[in-house]
């Protein structure tokens, strides 16, 4: 037996509970334990693929309120809006005593335990306090100097930290270690080595304990749970709460189990990470005496055998902290619902001649243009689509094997995109031309790659400086003073610039029949397989920003952190094909000889679009094209006018000099804020345009256009309601979640940000957990929050009964509305009714 356990044996001797063998059933209860802990932990995707998630996605299956106390408890994590915003909302008459009425009118526990206006007001000035229950690292660092120095927790999430770090990173480190052992093995071996970690921490003979450590994660598992004495109970519960001390790298590993399932396959790192966390303590307790052990592992026994006490106590003191979310969103939900229930039902009138259909992104910044082009073009019919156009594709640009996912992140792709060398006029890609671009550019890359690497070895920084001399400050300029260059096409970087505009995504690998259905089926879900414009334009949006690591992010929030460029005009080549279109009316879908569709890409940095693939374009739709000019630049300035004042600019500005400030933002280096993104997101409307159409929701409502009548079986119902539901749901609580607790489940200051892994995540300063979330820019404005932690209210044009159905046999989407997640609302005639535990009610707001 090695000192480590004889002086853990010594230790137990005097500890509260002696130390018992084993069992097989207890190494069952273990593994399910340490099961349900990693399964607790919600993924995290990397910067270049950003998702909008929902970091409480993995206990929806719990009511919100059990799971705010939960997150109180085991992490001191926020899930209620906090008391500063609650607070500004009462006090600037955000929310009103009706809505404080409204939300206690519908809680029968508030009227049970007597709880009136007083109670919720006083919360304001006397905030709910629930106190963390404690690890075995916190019982265990109190010597008389912890006051002076790091506190163990914060000094052993700062090493494993940096340890993940430097074990995941693929991209940024020209220096790679050795991975093969796997993540636990790594870290020991890496502290072993770490001469500085006792110092930081007040343990100069912190080594001995170093050498006597598990050798094994399973090993480190169980002989953590063996010696705590916890019953067995509150094993999943501690051990998540030992993981949330790690959120950020736990949500990262948690991202890569979530891609492993994705290609069936399956990932052992969120296990290995939990069971560095857990042994951690073991080693603490080799640097305490047999008193001070014992004492730990009373104290941490009797907190946890009160912990369900605890965690009802907790539930029962947050009601208050739940009406005011009710209260909150009762302000919003009652204008929107007026705005609706005031358009009333679509007028049964002669359909318009409709010149131009654009389908939209449902991203919230589409739709204030969308109300634009409506208001200046009559003869423009807008449709919202989710999904990326339909296409679950993955994308290799040209001269590259890297593919990367153009789809939401719940899904995998099904097929490959390609990009080819295509002339115009040319029936098909050249393969020969397209070999020959793909040579050049490799060439340029490799040898930018290589000027590059100059600045980064040790040997070579200092020579680089001097050779390179003041042509090293071009870029720097660049961030000084910002100019108006087009949107970067990351895309296309080291292409000659000849055959950019011929360098296009091609579907790969794709048999007729597939390219029929996939065509037919997209057609259908955006309500095109009926009536199809002379010019249909595919609208995908991306941001433009400068020096951001979560530039991505501003993409599209769901859709792995891409622009919707590639997806618009895959889709467009497709719909074009002549072969396609013959097949297609083959079942009894006409695409008009004369038809085309076009892809665009909507800057929401500038409110600008741009348009693809223009020179395979017939002569009439180009002429349409071009007469279309004049309406998209006045729905732009009109666009770029309401979004002025947020962004501190004047909307008096002429349109061009109001359309330069907005491109000099977008190139400005030190640029912290180019665009508010999708914050203020707070509904969803799954109906016609009709319901919708010149009503101003203020850039906070996702837009899905979907015909009940058109729909017999709810097939499309059924896909809207447990795909693009679920995605919005997410990138709404991703912004709920930052800003209710921007300190543990947002990114912190942009301005501090450090990269990590070239790609992973970043770090705030040059330590502490990995960040996930939204910086703190990205919500404030620097005087308050610009962004309402609201729960999406989801409002649907579809029968009751189709609703009903979709409901009781999708557990998830039962799980979201029983739980208290989202609200759902459907329209009743002219009117609106909301889904309540029992029934439909009427609205009462």
């Amino acid at each position: 037996m090695n000192a480590f356990h004889q002086n853990a044996q010594a230790a137990l001797a005097s500890a509260p509970v002696q130390a018992q063998a084993w069992t097989g059933q207890q190494d069952r209860l273990l593994e399910q334990a340490c099961q349900d802990a990693c399964g607790a932990i919600a993924p995290a995707w990397p910067l270049d693929r950003a998702i909008a998630v929902n970091p409480h996605w993995t206990r929806v299956g719990l009511p919100l309120r059990q799971v705010a106390a939960r997150m109180l408890l085991l992490g001191g994590i926020q899930v209620f809006p906090p008391q500063e915003q609650l607070r500004q909302a009462w006090e600037q008459g955000r929310v009103t005593r009706d809505d404080l009425r409204y939300a206690l009118q519908q809680s029968q526990e508030a009227a049970d335990r007597g709880i009136d206006e007083a109670h919720c007001l006083a919360m304001l000035t006397s905030p709910t306090q629930v106190q963390r229950l404690p690890l075995l690292i916190d019982v265990l660092d109190n010597d008389p100097q912890r006051h002076t120095r790091l506190s163990w927790r914060q000094a052993i999430t700062h090493q494993v930290s940096q340890t993940c770090a430097a074990y995941f990173d693929r991209h940024q480190a020209d220096w790679q270690p050795q991975r093969g052992m796997g993540l636990y093995a790594f870290w020991r071996e890496t502290l072993e080595h770490d001469h500085g970690i006792g110092l930081l921490m007040g343990l100069p003979h912190i080594a001995d304990g170093i050498r006597a450590l598990p050798p094994s994660a399973h090993e480190a598992e169980r002989w953590v749970m063996q010696h705590l004495g916890l019953p067995s109970e509150v094993w999943a519960d501690y051990l998540e709460a030992v993981l949330l001390t790690v959120n950020g790298w736990a949500s990262w590993c948690a991202y890569l189990g979530w891609q492993a399932r994705l290609e069936q396959g399956e990932d052992q790192h969120l296990r290995e990470l939990l069971a560095i966390r857990m042994a951690w303590g073991a080693l603490l307790l080799e640097c305490k005496d047999d008193a001070a052990a014992g004492h730990a592992f009373h104290t941490v026994q009797q907190a946890w055998a009160r912990s369900p006490e605890r965690l009802q106590q907790a539930q029962h003191d947050l009601l208050v902290d739940e009406l005011w979310q009710v209260a909150l969103e009762a302000g919003y939900q009652r204008r929107l619902a007026q705005q609706l229930q005031r358009h009333g039902e679509p007028a049964a009138s002669a359909a318009p001649t409709i010149e131009v259909q654009a389908a939209f992104c449902i991203d919230v910044r589409s739709e204030p243009l969308r109300r634009a082009l409506e208001s200046v073009h009559p003869g423009m019919q807008t449709l919202g689509f989710a999904g990326f156009f339909g296409l679950p594709v993955a994308y290799t640009p040209l001269a590259s094997e890297a593919s990367r996912p153009q789809l939401p992140g719940l899904l995998a792709p099904a097929y490959q995109v390609r990009d080819t060398i295509q002339p115009a006029g040319a029936a098909q890609p050249s393969s020969v031309l397209t070999d020959a671009v793909s040579r050049s550019r490799r060439q340029t890359l490799a040898t930018k790659e290589q000027w590059q690497g100059n600045t980064r070895w040790p040997g070579s920084a200092f020579s680089f400086v001097e050779v390179a001399g003041v042509t090293a400050l071009g870029g720097l300029w660049k961030w000084l003073r910002p100019g108006q260059a087009e949107r970067a096409r990351d895309d296309l970087h080291g292409l000659p610039s000849r055959y950019r505009q011929l360098c296009r995504p091609q579907l790969n690998a794709i048999s007729l029949p597939d390219k029929i259905t996939l065509a037919a089926r997209v057609l259908h879900a955006m309500g095109l397989d009926r009536q199809i414009a002379p010019l249909v334009l595919l609208v995908g949006h991306g941001s433009q920003s400068a020096n951001n690591a979560h530039a991505a992010a501003l993409d599209c929030g769901a859709c792995c952190g891409q622009t919707g460029e590639v997806n618009a005009r895959t889709l467009a080549q497709l719909l074009n094909e002549t072969e396609v279109r013959r097949r297609l009316l083959e079942q009894g879908i006409l695409i008009p000889e004369d038809s085309r569709f076009l892809a665009l890409l909507h800057n929401t940095t500038t409110d600008e679009v741009e348009a693809f693939d223009l020179d395979l374009l017939p002569t009439n739709a180009r002429q349409r094209w071009d007469a279309l000019q004049p309406t998209l630049a006045e729905a732009g300035d009109r666009v770029r006018r309401e979004r002025a004042g947020r962004l501190g600019l004047q909307d008096r500005l002429t349109p061009p000099a109001l359309l330069k400030a907005l491109r000099r933002r977008a190139n400005d280096g030190a640029e912290t804020r180019p665009e508010w993104g999708l914050t203020g997101n707070a509904a969803f409307l799954i109906a016609p345009r009709a319901r919708s159409r010149g009503l101003d929701l203020g850039g906070r409502c996702f837009l899905h256009d979907y015909d009940a009548s058109q729909d017999a079986d709810g097939s499309v119902l059924e896909l809207l309601m447990t795909a693009p539901m679920l995605v919005t749901h997410w990138i709404n609580w991703q912004y709920h979640a930052s800003t209710s607790d921007p300190v543990r489940l947002g990114s912190g200051n942009k301005l501090l940000h450090n990269v990590v892994g070239g790609t992973i995540g970043v770090f705030e300063g040059n330590g502490g957990d990995l960040r996930i979330g939204l910086s703190r820019q990205s919500l404030h404005d620097g005087q308050q929050w610009v962004h309402e932690p609201l729960r999406l209210t989801v409002v649907v044009d579809a029968p009751q009964a189709a609703i009903d159905d979709i409901v009781s046999r999708h557990a998830i989407v039962r799980q979201l509305l029983e739980h208290g997640w989202l609200h759902l609302w459907r329209f009743a005639g002219s009117g609106l009714v909301q889904w309540k535990q029992g029934g439909w009610q009427g609205l009462a707001l």
